[in-house]
């Protein structure tokens, strides 16, 4: 059932748009994440479900009720900063309870709430801690504790998890996502970091220039991303830009399957791990290996070719690899190519 609705939601500073008719229907218990490079419009977007902005044209609405009317403070909203936000001087049980003494809820429920949300995080023998005695993935933890444990009809999250280190990060994702299941709690994350939204959403909305890319689950984002923008911001790709001909696209005279008709100018899009990479001399596009890296489980290769530099992954099989300057040969199979740009030039 729709619980959050975003309907034509715009913001304008001057003459710039910082949102852009933004239309987007929420789930109750869904995860949504808004993903964009900065200045997009992701977090003004979230600042203004939360009601730290006001919109200048557009409506929200929370179960059907009218959010715009509402303050801040009557939304019942759970925010968890980049920064947690968490009072040094108080415990982190204090820390949790803050919200639930601010609306004046019993001592004896305050108790058991502060209790049971400590043991939903993980941290049900850390309630007698400081934040300073914590790690950054445990206080962020304690964050994610206070914002859930006032019930909230929705959780925003701003960029929780931005000021980890790249292995805690990881960990955080796989516990966050638990923990919102867990819940129930219908959420909407603000994040520039892709692996982040692919690895925590129902759905993702990606945002560029304050205008709405595409919105999808991320395994369809990824596979069949409906513009250049989503294709290279989802992850790494690459572009080849050539002339249709037929079933194919000739780059700088090699024809590459595109799978079906194709006229004019136009841009190939294919990522880096379903490029294939053969030997010299073998059909497709010719180029020759600039560099190589191991990164434990894959290779990535920069390939230089007539169309313009590669990027090839191929996973870790124990079996030797080409060598900088070695010649090869990269062929793509039709499904994997997506075209876009099609009859405009690049």
């Amino acid at each position: 059932m729709t619980y959050l609705v975003l309907e034509g939601l715009q913001k304008a500073y001057g003459p710039v748009l910082a949102v852009e008719h933004l239309d987007l229907a929420v789930e109750k218990g869904e995860f949504v994440s808004l993903l964009g490079p900065s200045g997009c419009g992701k977090t003004t977007t979230l600042q203004m479900i939360a009601g730290f902005i006001e919109p200048t044209a557009g409506a929200i609405f929370l179960d059907g009720a009218d959010l715009v009317r509402q303050p801040p403070e009557r939304r019942g909203l759970g925010i968890v900063f980049q920064s947690y936000a968490l009072f040094p001087h108080m415990t982190v049980a204090q820390n949790v309870a803050f919200g639930l003494e601010m609306r004046a809820v019993g001592a004896s429920e305050i108790r058991q709430r502060v209790s049971d949300v400590l043991a939903l995080v993980g941290l049900a023998d850390k309630g007698e801690r400081y934040p300073r005695q914590m790690s950054g993935g445990q206080q962020q933890r304690v964050a994610l504790a206070r914002a859930l444990v006032i019930r909230p009809s929705i959780l925003l999250l701003d960029e929780p998890l931005s000021n980890l280190d790249a292995k805690m990060r990881e960990e955080m994702q796989v516990e966050l996502r638990q923990i919102q299941q867990r819940a129930g709690t219908t959420t909407v994350l603000v994040t520039h970091d892709q692996h982040e939204a692919l690895a925590l959403s129902d759905r993702i909305v990606v945002m560029n220039a304050g205008k709405v890319e595409q919105i999808g689950a991320p395994f369809d984002v990824y596979e069949r991303p409906q513009s250049a923008f989503v294709a290279s911001f989802l992850g790494k790709t690459n572009l080849f830009h050539g002339e249709g001909s037929g079933e194919a696209v000739v780059v700088s005279g090699h024809a590459i399957p595109a799978g079906r008709a194709v006229s004019g100018r136009c841009t190939l899009s294919i990522r880096p791990e379903k490029l294939q990479m053969a030997a010299a001399g073998m059909a497709g596009l010719p180029g020759h290996v600039e560099t190589r890296v191991f990164q434990g489980n894959h290779w990535l290769f920069q390939i230089k070719t007539p169309g313009g530099p590669a990027l090839v992954i191929r996973q870790n099989d124990g079996a030797s690899q080409p060598d900088i300057g070695d010649p090869v040969s990269l062929t793509i199979r039709p499904q994997d190519a997506l075209i876009t740009n099609q009859g405009s030039a690049p």
